[in-house]
């Protein structure tokens, strides 16, 4: 089974590491499905999306990811965010909160990701 390894890192951690079949990931340009030996490429990633990265072993990881950059090689892709948290981390009740007191596009898009993402580890 062909395989990459994957880095997903924020900037006050490094959220998960591993091996991974399959990285899904939205970029300011759409969203960029990656598998092993993928073009090498450089993209922004949206400021508000979901990253799923289909793992090896074990389930998948889905992570609320907000801003930052994709990097692939053909063996690696790393997602570096500037914030990111596992969906099994997100408090659903406290992101239902912020999206309801949003007072900006941008903070309102960040709260429906964080329940995005907890909602496809469910």
């Amino acid at each position: 089974m062909a395989q990459m390894t994957v880095e997903l890192v924020a900037v006050e951690r490094r959220i998960w590491s591993g091996e991974a079949r399959f990285v899904l990931a939205r970029t300011k340009e759409g969203e960029v499905g990656v598998l092993p030996g993928h073009e090498p490429t450089l993209a922004q990633l949206e400021e508000a999306g979901v990253v799923r990265i289909d793992t090896t072993e074990g389930p998948s990881i889905t992570a609320a990811v907000h801003g930052g950059f994709l990097s692939i090689t053909p063996e690696n892709v790393t997602v570096l965010a500037e914030y990111a948290e596992l969906s099994d981390e997100i408090d659903v009740s406290r992101a239902r909160t912020a999206r309801d007191r949003a007072d900006t596009s941008e903070a309102k898009a960040r709260a429906e990701a964080r329940l995005r993402a907890a909602d496809a580890a469910e």
